[in-house]
């Protein structure tokens, strides 16, 4: 008789797992979540409102760290040498920064320095593109620095300036090679995002930390917040990959043609 292949849980059972193995326990209340209880659907609706939160941090941190990372990077290539010294400490020192920590700085920090008061959206916003920028720059540095000499050559002897070239030839084709990395930079966004629960932004991760403090059921809560995340990140990974296929096509194309 031939040998069987080893039985595999189905995918759905998987992101299902540890709920059922933290039920195996003697001490717990999955009814603070279930959706088919009243009370249940009232506190995952009021987690569930803190997605909208999590994901316009997101967006809106990763749009302006590309921004900022993209213009830290040119820096570097500046034939100047007090620009790349400022895209060297701009990188050592922002990568060198946990987030939380530039969290608390500019939230509490601000105030006191140059008296400027930002509310919790706007510090959590600069802090995490600010920290994330240093990343997204040596992305991009990396990108810049794989296109193939000849690119820049052909582009010279078309009478392309340098801008030029780095606008018209060099950028984007640096752009497709670099987005899986940004991609993953996206995701770590969304992770940390969590952390601008610590000064009050209400987010999934605050959500979750006040209906612990009503419900008292951490265990619960935090699996129900893990699952959310899980999906999240899912989604994103899905479109990623879905987009990459997009251009990788269109490039098919642009050669066979």
């Amino acid at each position: 008789m031939p040998p069987q292949p080893p039985r595999t849980l189905p995918r759905p059972w998987i992101l299902l797992l540890p709920v059922l193995l933290a039920g195996c326990g003697g001490n717990w209340g999955w009814h603070v979540v279930d959706p088919f209880d009243a009370r249940g659907r009232a506190n995952l609706g009021f987690m569930a409102e803190g997605l909208w939160a999590t994901v316009s941090l997101s967006l809106a941190a990763i749009l302006l760290s590309v921004l900022l990372g993209t213009a830290v990077a040119l820096l570097g290539f500046s034939r100047y040498r007090a620009l790349r010294l400022a895209n060297r400490l701009w990188v050592e020192l922002f990568r060198a920064v946990p987030i939380l920590v530039l969290i608390l700085w500019v939230f509490y920090g601000l105030p006191v320095v140059l008296g400027i008061r930002l509310d919790v959206f706007t510090a959590a916003l600069l802090a995490i593109a600010i920290c994330d920028s240093a990343f997204e720059a040596e992305i991009l540095r990396g990108g810049i620095q794989s296109i193939e000499q000849g690119q820049r050559e052909g582009a010279a002897a078309l009478g392309l300036s340098r801008w030029q070239t780095m606008r018209f030839v060099i950028l984007p084709q640096a752009v497709r090679r670099i987005l899986p990395p940004i991609a993953n930079q996206f995701v770590y966004v969304v992770k940390m995002s969590s952390l601008a629960s610590v000064i009050g932004y209400q987010d999934l991760t605050r959500r979750a930390n006040e209906l612990v403090v009503s419900v008292f059921r951490p265990l619960e809560i935090y699996t129900i917040l893990i699952l959310e995340y899980l999906v999240l990140i899912l989604l994103i990974s899905a479109g990623t990959r879905w987009l990459e296929r997009r251009l990788g096509a269109d490039q098919g194309r642009r050669r066979d043609g």
